[in-house]
């Protein structure tokens, strides 16, 4: 990477106020709480990741729940679903689920992760819940 390339790098937590949802319709997750935000390519008030290059990005997440039932998200780009994570915490107590994929995106896609209806995620001050993304290098 030579210094004249962007510099574009995100992680960040759920919440730290405990259980989201669960909802009656699919909902786009804010992650509120910025770990890591190098290019200010993630909104905090939107959740959306908006690519300020075309590029190759890599993005992962891990969620979490500590109820029984159903636990999972999706990660979007624009409005098309990428990746499904979905786990069933049988046995209450926390459990987790996370993915990984690598996106080639045009300047001003977007990439976000949207909570199914009727399911629930866990998030604290221990941040169990992240979403991360960053540039590989330009195209």
């Amino acid at each position: 990477m030579t210094s004249g390339e962007p510099k574009v790098a995100f992680s960040a937590g759920l919440t730290d106020s405990g259980s989201v949802g669960p909802f009656d319709e699919e909902t786009t997750l804010i992650f509120s709480k910025s770990i890591t935000n190098i290019g200010r390519a993630y909104d905090r008030t939107s959740g959306v990741f908006t690519a300020p290059v075309r590029g190759l990005y890599f993005f992962s997440f891990t969620a979490a729940d500590y109820l029984k039932g159903y636990m999972g998200v999706y990660l979007y780009r624009n409005n098309q679903p990428i990746v499904f994570n979905l786990a069933l915490n049988d046995h209450g107590g926390y459990a987790s689920t996370s993915n990984g994929v690598a996106l080639q995106l045009e300047e001003g896609d977007g990439v976000r992760l949207s909570l199914p209806a009727s399911y629930r995620l866990y998030d604290d001050s221990r941040n169990f819940t992240v979403f991360s993304g960053f540039l590989l290098f330009p195209l």
